[in-house]
């Protein structure tokens, strides 16, 4: 029986990680557009993105992008973000913007640029251990152009090469998750385009190596919740990416172009018992912000997951359950609908005050005075961006 006090405590227990790249400049394919305030390093990033969970309480963990994220000592870089109240969570490897990979990373028909590749995700594994991250996130911009550039057949081949043995290197406590894109930067084959094949990679590798949910990585009118929801029938689903699209990969704020899919997306989760962290499935977000200012755009994100979380929370699983069972098809709908159209941010204001936190994370934020105070501290340096 779902009961607001039940909700709450769901919604307590959430966690929201957030990406060190979206504390940096950011942009399109034609321009990065510079902010004032922006990290310098690896440091202020965690510092930003400790100022998230300090004001929405659900995000404790920053993942890291690795060679833009590389410093001398992961281990202090590692108790840098504990003294600021938050870890380092998954780590990214960089396998696109050498120019080797021109023709691809560990797809590459070049021995010697598929060992380089696979070299630094070995260094990943060892940054995971050194920071006490768990989880090594994979996405692979490999792919071709032209149809006979290269075997489809063996390029998966050294792609299954390259995971056995990053995953051979994994201690016994991290997991793999790799994602997938349908299309980007290469337009006539990605070589992990979709769900099914990275599933089939991760079947052949181990329960350790899980598939991650892109939310802008699919094409128009996919039916994201039906992945989710066969991803966690065969225990397969690592986590998720979090972010808006339009027409692409757009990177927007989580939730700023369809509201209600994130609200599916939240559902199948919720009614599958996923939603805690017990549950293994990493909640993540993976955005570049162009327009607006990144912590703030951040807060307004994890926010959003919130609501979303909060809806999904609030049907009436017993009510839904009876009306499915009866072929009743409006009646099933409205139960789900009922929940989407409930106004859950009185709700979500008792819980922050519940967690000794503003009610109002957004204008908390505003109010604190921390983005003018790094706008005048943050002066000279290189600051952090694509690349950076």
């Amino acid at each position: 029986m779902t009961t607001r006090s039940n909700v709450g405590a769901a919604l307590r227990q959430q966690r929201i990680e957030t990406p060190s790249w979206a504390y940096g400049n950011s942009g399109t394919r034609f321009k990065v557009f510079p902010q004032r305030g922006i990290a310098r390093n690896p440091y202020e990033k965690i510092e930003d993105a400790a100022q998230v969970h300090r004001f929405t309480g659900v995000a404790p963990s920053v993942a890291l992008h690795i060679p833009w994220d590389r410093v001398d000592d992961f281990g202090k870089l590692a108790k840098h973000a504990t003294d600021l109240g938050v870890q380092i969570g998954a780590i990214n490897p960089n396998t696109f913007q050498e120019e080797e990979y021109r023709l691809g990373s560990v797809c590459n028909p070049d021995p010697r640029v598929r060992l380089k590749a696979t070299d630094h995700l070995l260094e990943c594994v060892a940054i995971a251990e050194a920071t006490g991250s768990s989880l090594l996130s994979l996405w692979f911009a490999d792919g071709t152009n032209y149809p006979g550039q290269d075997s489809m057949r063996r390029r998966q081949g050294r792609l299954g090469e390259a995971l056995h043995t990053v995953y051979a290197a994994m201690p016994a406590e991290m997991r793999m998750l790799l994602e997938y894109k349908f299309f980007e930067p290469y337009f006539y084959t990605m070589d992990v385009p979709d769900w099914g094949t990275s599933l089939l990679h991760c079947l052949d590798l181990g329960d350790r190596a899980q598939v991650l949910i892109d939310t802008g990585h699919h094409a128009p009118g996919t039916n994201i919740e039906f992945i989710v929801a066969q991803l966690l029938r065969v225990g397969r689903l690592g986590g998720f990416h979090f972010n808006s699209r339009f027409y692409a990969d757009d990177d927007l704020m989580v939730g700023a172009a369809d509201p209600f899919q994130l609200f599916r997306i939240m559902d199948e989760i919720v009614s599958a018992g996923a939603l805690s962290p017990g549950s293994g499935v990493a909640f993540m977000l993976d955005q570049c912000h162009n327009l607006e200012p990144k912590v703030q755009g951040e807060i307004r994100s994890v926010v959003n997951v919130q609501e979303a979380t909060a809806k999904a929370l609030l049907v009436d699983r017993d009510a839904l359950e009876v009306a499915q069972d009866a072929g009743d098809v409006l009646g099933a709908n409205a139960v789900l609908m009922d929940a989407f159209s409930s106004d859950v941010r009185g709700l979500l204001a008792e819980v922050r005050a519940d967690m000794g936190i503003d009610p109002d994370p957004v204008a908390a934020y505003l109010r604190s005075g921390y983005y003018e105070r790094v706008v005048a501290e943050r002066v000279g340096g290189q600051a952090a961006g694509w690349g950076a």
